[in-house]
């Protein structure tokens, strides 16, 4: 029997704001010891009152906006009630049947299934929890609840999925959109952004996995999920609807506890805070017009306006910071025009995205340092593109160059005289070095002679070494040719 996997995802975010949803406690959950970032409201003693945060209020309708959303005329907070030692109150302040965001759509694409859209049910605004940590030496839970009541953005999708691919896809494509909104840093590994997934085959019983804190992870568990309960239903077992975990050293999901249901929680309106009218409190068109290009249309942009591939556009676009640096660069390389001939030194936007992409990450990682850390100004990068580009130097010189740019952030131009890497121009002192190549070496010579073309690359390497990578390969080729020739 072919069974057909329907998936749905609910994807919480951690939102980018000073304080906290309700209180004036700095929102700083990893940056301070345990339990500093508290006061009576987010520790739930008696009497307090919870004031929402506008800022958090605000990250969630832009996101609403980004994705085609419909903003509600009205909103409101719900009490979900439920008993664990995270949550002080006995109680979650959420949003149950008045979203502040209904509806919309995620664009997502894979191999397998090319574009799709994904439709959004709902986007609510709640308060996180607190922390919980399980001592094993003594069976002790500690709590911190420097994260308790840190504005939390849930996003509900329709069962629209098909493969964990898509999943993958969709939480990839989720992050990159709430990064260039500024609206959160939705790094999974810090816990800032959490995905659940409900998986069903044949929209039968479904299963939910919860705790899962990397793209990686979510594939693997829901790939493993959708095998798991196909040999369930082969062996003609019924499923249980049930919440499982993710156990990433056996690879596998298992068992938590029975899923509860909407009626579990005994949801009610939060009677300490009002209704709000998002209209009466911010400009909504306002806000729509002032949203950032966001990643789909700066993919389309970059490839239609630097000729780049889908694939070197989908490295750019992940995350704003790389692409915002690369297209600085591009505005101060000499000339862009990469059609003018078919050789790398004529293509200056193929030649920054190369060393970009390969040469000045390949540092990075060598390095173990994030981006943020770059020494490099886009000025200064293209700088070395235009010297490259233009034939002053060689591969060679420019990777020791590059390399020295990344310890010290200097001027090329500085550099290059600094660490006498310029390249030589004297033909006289190249013509030399060429003539004593071919007095070297009469075997390829020879056969090259006889008709065999690429024995002149040897002939250039050997040159190359010689002259220390100081020499346009180009140049040397040529002037080999011409000694060949005579």
């Amino acid at each position: 029997m072919d069974y057909q996997p329907t998936i749905g995802l609910e994807i919480h975010a951690e939102l980018k704001t000073a304080t906290k949803m309700f209180c004036d406690c700095p929102n700083d959950p990893l940056g301070a010891p345990p339990n500093a970032n508290t006061c009576p409201i987010c520790l739930a003693h008696p009497g307090t009152l919870p004031v929402p945060n506008k800022k958090a209020v605000e990250s969630v309708i832009k996101v609403g906006l980004a994705l085609g959303g419909t903003i509600a005329k009205e909103s409101k907070f719900d009490r979900k009630n439920y008993f664990y030692p995270d949550i002080p109150k006995a109680y979650q302040i959420s949003q149950y049947d008045q979203p502040i965001v209904s509806g919309g759509a995620l664009k997502i694409f894979t191999e397998g299934q090319g574009q799709r859209d994904i439709r959004i049910t709902r986007i609510h605004l709640e308060e996180d929890t607190a922390t919980s940590t399980h001592d094993s030496k003594d069976g002790a839970t500690l709590v911190d609840f420097n994260r308790s009541g840190v504005p939390l953005m849930e996003l509900v999708t329709e069962p629209d999925l098909r493969s964990a691919e898509e999943v993958a896809a969709f939480a990839r494509s989720l992050q990159s959109i709430l990064r260039y909104l500024g609206v959160s840093d939705a790094d999974m590994e810090r816990g800032q952004m959490r995905i659940e997934a409900n998986v069903s085959l044949n929209m039968g019983t479904k299963t939910e996995l919860k705790n899962i804190n990397s793209f990686s992870a979510v594939e693997a568990a829901v790939k493993y999920e959708i095998e798991r309960q196909r040999e369930v239903l082969e062996k003609g077992e019924k499923l249980v609807r049930e919440t499982r975990g993710w156990d990433e050293v056996k690879r596998r999901t298992f068992s938590q506890r029975g899923k509860e249901q909407a009626h579990d929680y005994r949801y009610f309106p939060e009677p300490d805070i009002p209704p709000f009218h998002p209209a009466q409190i911010f400009d909504l068109d306002e806000m729509a017009a002032s949203l950032p290009e966001l990643p789909a249309a700066k993919s389309e942009r970059f490839m239609r306006e630097y000729g780049l591939s889908a694939k070197q556009v989908a490295f750019l676009v992940a995350d704003k910071r790389y692409a915002d640096w690369f297209e600085n660069a591009i505005s101060e390389v000499a000339t862009t025009d990469n059609s003018t001939d078919s050789t790398p030194e004529k293509r200056p936007l193929e030649l920054l995205y190369n060393y970009f992409a390969s040469d000045l990450f390949g540092l990075l990682n060598q390095a173990g340092k994030d981006f943020s850390e770059l020494k490099i100004t886009p000025a200064h990068f293209a700088d070395l593109i235009d010297m490259v580009s233009d034939g002053k130097i060689g591969s060679r010189q420019a990777k020791d160059l590059l390399a020295a740019m990344f310890e010290r952030g200097d001027d090329p131009g500085e550099l290059i005289k600094e660490l006498g890497l310029e390249s030589i121009t004297d033909e006289g002192a190249i013509l030399d070095v060429v003539r004593n190549v071919i007095a070297s070496n009469p075997k390829p010579v020879s056969e090259f002679k006889a008709g065999k073309e690429n024995v002149i690359m040897f002939l250039v390497g050997a040159a190359m070494r010689q002259l220390k990578g100081r020499v346009n390969p180009e140049k040397l080729k040529e002037l080999l040719r011409q000694e060949l020739s005579s």
